[in-house]
């Protein structure tokens, strides 16, 4: 990959180090990161991240394949930053003036269908001008939903490099959810939707789901997040926030892949037919009225399938927060490659068993 584009920035923190720390702790398990004392080296799909101390400050360097690959870089980085500085000052400038533009990823979707799929989960078809670029760069996409009967009104990047999101009357709920297919031929992508029932609980992409029907609009931006495992053995574990991932990765993986997956739905009619041209062993984990999230099935499958995993197997999981840092943490304990794993929270439950976030995946 030869990466012609480059762009500088400065970004001055209360505690350069600290933040530093951060950035190598997060992007650990996201990207190919190398550490030196006073400085942090990021590899991705999209380009290479050079983060250093100077002078009590961050220098970044970022360097891309292409000018839209550099500007989402760079609004990556920026992003993640100021998450890291939460309350504390922060400054963050670049070596260009930014536009103030639609993100590079941004395009406008059509819903041409709505279906039931199971009596929890809801699909949505929808088009855009150009479905190929969701065919690679992660399985994942930011859904931007516009208040009913009002224009859109789209985000813009800001100078410091993060988006501007539009405020009151034209305020967007915006979700992470995953492409579970994609129709070229027919310029369509398939979205399905858990249909969540918690009392008391807004939830905008369920919402969304329900009542759309064929020609409204929203948005889509990525996509992102993690992609198809790269790996002749994979375990792919999940409740049904993760099903839709879990159905793409099946459908894509080569045919001599083997590939086991335990899923937890709530019982037999959550069940869903996964295509796969790989060598695939489906379990289905049934809840029956266990809360979710808190059954331990998922828990339990990983710990009865830990020891006879392979060295080279590669282990995907997405489902309730503390479920996921179980697993990760049996994978850590057993010394299992961090590079063949990817472990992620898609949703949290609290304390009082209500949900908090309707997310498929971390982006």
């Amino acid at each position: 990959m030869i990466n012609a584009f480059t762009l500088s920035g400065i970004a001055v923190p209360v505690d350069a180090q600290h933040m530093l720390d951060e950035v190598f702790e997060h992007f650990d398990e996201h990207a190919d990161v190398r550490r030196e004392d006073t400085a942090v080296f990021l590899s991705t799909e999209i380009g290479i991240a050079e983060i250093r101390i100077v002078d009590h400050k961050l220098a970044i360097e970022l360097s891309c394949p292409s000018q839209q690959a550099l500007q989402i870089a760079r609004g990556v980085i920026a992003e993640h930053l100021f998450m890291f500085a939460g309350d504390d000052p922060f400054e963050l400038g670049w070596s260009d003036a930014v536009a103030t533009t639609v993100p590079p990823t941004l395009r406008e979707i059509t819903i041409v269908r709505a279906e039931t799929v199971t009596p929890h989960m809801r699909r949505l078809t929808v088009t855009c001008d150009d479905v190929t670029s969701y065919l690679e760069g992660g399985l994942h996409v930011r859904l931007l939903m516009p208040p009913k009967n009002r224009k859109p009104v789209w985000p813009s990047i800001g100078t410091d490099g993060r988006l501007c999101w539009p405020k009151g009357e034209d305020e967007l709920g915006v979700r992470i959810y995953t492409i579970r297919a994609i129709d070229v031929p027919r310029k369509e992508l398939l979205i399905d939707f858990v249909q969540h029932q918690v009392d008391g609980m807004a939830m905008p992409g369920a919402d969304f789901a329900r009542d759309a029907k064929p020609g409204d609009n929203a948005a889509l931006m990525g996509p992102g997040g993690s992609s198809v495992p790269k790996a002749v053995d994979i375990l792919l574990l999940g409740d049904e926030t993760a099903l839709p991932a879990i159905a793409r990765i099946a459908a894509e993986v080569p045919v001599e892949t083997r590939l086991r997956a335990f899923i937890e739905v709530e019982d037999e009619r959550e069940e869903q037919a996964l295509l796969s041209s790989a060598s695939l062993e489906l379990h289905w984990l049934h809840r029956k009225g266990s809360q979710t999230g808190a059954s331990g099935l998922l828990v339990e499958a990983m710990r009865n399938i830990a020891d006879a995993l392979g060295e080279d197997t590669y282990v995907w999981a997405g489902c309730e927060r503390l479920e996921a840092q179980q697993i990760r943490d049996m994978l850590k304990a057993r010394g299992h490659n961090r590079h063949l794993m990817s472990v992620s929270a898609y949703w949290t439950r609290e304390e009082d068993n209500t949900m908090r976030g309707e997310t498929q995946a971390t982006a």
